[in-house]
């Protein structure tokens, strides 16, 4: 019994999203039920995050969560489908340290299942259109690509 409970710890150690600094749950509706109730239902959560080198901006990604019991332990693999939508909570600032180029940096981060699946936002910064992008992708290719959606703030 202790090595079950031992393996359940670190599935549910392992499993758990890594979070950028400031990320927090607003809330979800569940999708389908599962087991009856028993168990945690699919759903879809929204979360938010808000980039460190970019005051003012507040980003908001929906993402499909797997319910029942692997759900519950961490051992579920979520869709990789989500939603992304930034906006200006205040006067936008690009820090200087903020990464330019075309490579951009990464903001955000959440594992969708135990192994080699996660939904990661970069940002880049058009200074052109002064504008700052940030741009949701799963790393798990669908038909050659993978999803991905876009949210633009533009600051002065």
């Amino acid at each position: 019994m202790t090595r079950i409970a031992l393996a359940a710890l670190l599935a549910l150690t392992f499993a758990a999203p890594a979070r950028a600094q400031e990320t927090r749950e607003i809330g979800y509706v569940n999708t389908a039920l599962t087991n009856l109730g028993l168990t945690r239902s699919h759903r879809v959560v929204v979360e938010r995050f808000n980039d460190p080198e970019v005051a003012g901006v507040s980003c908001y990604i929906s993402q499909a969560r797997t319910g029942g019991v692997s759900g519950m332990v961490g051992l579920a693999e979520d869709p990789g489908r989500f939603s992304l939508t930034c906006v200006a909570t205040g006067e936008v600032r690009v820090a200087d340290s903020a990464r330019r180029g075309e490579r951009g940096e990464q903001v955000y981060e959440s594992n969708t299942s135990l192994f080699f699946k996660e939904t990661r936002v970069h940002r880049f910064v058009d200074e052109d259109a002064h504008t700052v992008v940030y741009l949701a992708w799963s790393t798990r290719l669908v038909d050659g690509s993978p999803f991905n959606a876009v949210a633009v703030v533009p600051y002065r």
